[in-house]
């Protein structure tokens, strides 16, 4: 998932382990956002850079068998 350039909802859904209407609630805000620097956006979809950059979730780090 961390080389996707865009999120859907299932994806932000699974990151911040919450519902996929409230995914879809963050994705609207956060492409408001974009649309009002001026950023051509995709309904249901959000950039995953600024994804990163407004939520402050990392990016998946795959963990080996360290018990974690």
């Amino acid at each position: 998932m961390s080389k996707m350039q865009f999120y859907t909802a299932d994806d932000v859904a699974e990151i911040m382990q919450i519902s996929k209407p409230k995914a879809y609630e963050i994705i609207r805000e956060l492409n408001g956002e974009l649309e009002k620097m001026g950023y051509l956006t995709v309904r249901g979809r959000i950039n995953s850079s600024f994804f990163h950059k407004k939520t402050d979730y990392q990016k998946e780090v795959v963990m080996d068998d360290a018990g974690f």
